[in-house]
């Protein structure tokens, strides 16, 4: 400056601050839909942990249930035993895969309709309905002083919160331990400090994600919506707002006669915005196709109620594609392609898959071994010049009896199995007898001893053999035996 006198810099913000979504209520084909979907995933989510399914004595009469103690998850006829994690894995993907062909099909579908967080958050949202009113309303109070009647109303929005979020910690917790026995000990204090823990972490994040991030958690903590844009393609049904038909926008006036607006270029869009009221992640869709729109079709429901308030044909927002929407602007038939390279190769992919792991299940074997030598020491040489080798020896037996089994050691000659523990007069033979408790994992400690001879090199591959004497069922382990070699 001439004078000299200091120029103070400008502000400069690095960040948007949160400006605070109010959802208005909207009825229409996509709101039931919703409505519907929301009260089915609740009725899974907390119906499925007070399933009762019988298993046998000393097994968990839970339906579902995640026993982490045990370590087991039963799912109905189901179960699956820690080192069949592969299952899992190979759920994971075909859950991954079926969001892949949604997402292609109908965009974020998934997060529309189906999603916990969406799922949530409108059930958070109809409860703050209920206290504070509409979306006027909860504007209204949000903005009045403080009075006895808005801490009333706050209040009560904030007690069914945590009503919701204490029931749905529950709910959570309830699938890896037993539903009946958990709500027991909660209520009478007794519950162990781990179920008491997750409860109390379920609860709290339920009423902080649900409660007060809400469409934040769909901005920058879910990472699906920057990922989805990579399954999309121009036949990928989205919400779309046409803008053949609804620009040049502009309000209305009741004196204004529709004849008149085409005059003066205007289309169908009469800019009363309550596309973007309704909207729960607060996105415009009249300004095109958008990653954080969520699919939930609601903006489609209130522009629909609005055309029919003007006596105007539906569909001006609507689900539709970019293809689609390029065709009728060339004057052309466009017809939907369901069946494309990306959808045929999402289908197939769950298909094989899923028919793998079914088939592998149907296969499972009912038991199964596992065998790890002694490092220390490699062998011993016994007074009688045999050599001896010891083995810790596994055994899982996946049914609900008690089984019992002999054990042999084959590909070496004149090998002898002898079980610590087991009785002199059935040991020092070719086979010895072990058992197993229903559903559980024994384990032994076993010595083979074989003929200096029979092992003239320093490395013997040697084969256990485990098989059920009750119903025939086998099970083998390729190990190796050590020797001090030829000299």
């Amino acid at each position: 400056m001439p004078d000299g006198s200091a120029v103070t810099p400008a502000k400069i913000q690095f960040f948007e601050s949160q400006k605070k979504i109010h959802p208005k209520a909207v009825s229409g084909r996509y709101r039931r839909w919703k409505t519907i979907l929301t009260w089915v995933l609740l009725a899974v989510f907390f119906i499925a942990p007070w399933i009762r399914w019988e298993r046998g004595p000393d097994a968990p009469a839970q339906a579902v249930l995640f026993d982490l103690t045990t370590p087991r998850f039963f799912i109905f006829w189901i179960e699956i035993w820690p080192q069949e994690i592969y299952y899992l894995t190979g759920v994971l993907i075909v859950a991954a895969l079926g969001l892949f062909l949604a997402t292609a099909l109908a965009g974020r579908v998934w997060c529309g309709f189906t999603c916990p967080q969406t799922v949530w958050t409108d059930l958070f949202v109809w409860i703050e309905r209920a206290f504070e009113g509409d979306r006027a309303e909860r504007i209204r109070l949000d903005k009045a002083p403080w009075s006895a009647k808005k801490v009333l109303r706050k209040t009560g929005k904030h007690a069914g919160w945590l009503a919701l979020s204490v029931i749905t910690g529950f709910g959570f917790v309830a699938f890896f331990t037993d539903a009946p026995r958990l709500a027991v000990d909660l209520l009478t204090f007794n519950a162990s400090y781990e179920a008491a823990g997750f409860f109390a972490l379920f609860a709290g994040m339920t009423y902080v994600m649900a409660g007060w991030t809400r469409e934040q958690m769909c901005y920058y903590m879910c990472p699906w919506p920057r990922i989805q844009t990579a399954m999309l393609d121009e036949h990928s049904l989205v919400v779309t707002y046409d803008t053949l038909r609804g620009d040049t926008r502009g309000p209305k006036r009741k004196s204004q006669s529709w004849d008149e607006r085409r005059t003066k270029g205007f289309g169908d869009c009469i800019d009363c915005g309550q596309c973007v009221q309704v909207c729960p992640v607060g996105v415009d869709i009249r300004t095109g196709e958008q990653a954080d729109c969520i699919n939930c079709g609601l903006c489609a429901d209130a522009c629909d109620n609005i055309m029919v308030s003007q006596e105007l044909p539906k569909g001006l927002i609507r689900f539709d594609s970019l293809a689609a929407q390029d065709t009728r602007a060339q004057g052309k038939t466009y017809q939907w392609r369901l069946i494309r390279p990306r959808t045929i190769v999402y289908g197939l992919l769950m298909l094989v898959i899923t028919g793998a792991m079914a088939w592998s299940y149907a296969l499972r074997p009912r038991l199964d071994i596992a065998v790890q030598r002694d490092r220390a020491p490699l062998f011993v040489t016994l007074q009688d010049g045999t050599i001896r080798n010891a083995y810790t020896f596994k055994v899982s037996n996946k049914t609900r009896q008690d089984r019992s089994y002999t054990l042999a050691a084959a590909g070496i000659a004149g090998a002898e199995v002898k079980v610590v523990g087991e009785r002199d007069e059935d040991s020092g033979s070719a086979v010895s007898h072990i058992s197993a408790s229903p559903d559980s994992v024994a384990t032994y400690r076993v010595y083979v001893t074989v003929p200096r001879e029979s092992v003239p090199e320093a490395s013997t591959p040697v084969t256990f053999q485990l098989t059920d004497t009750n119903n025939g069922d086998r099970d083998s382990y390729n190990s190796v035996f050590l020797g001090p070699g030829s000299k």
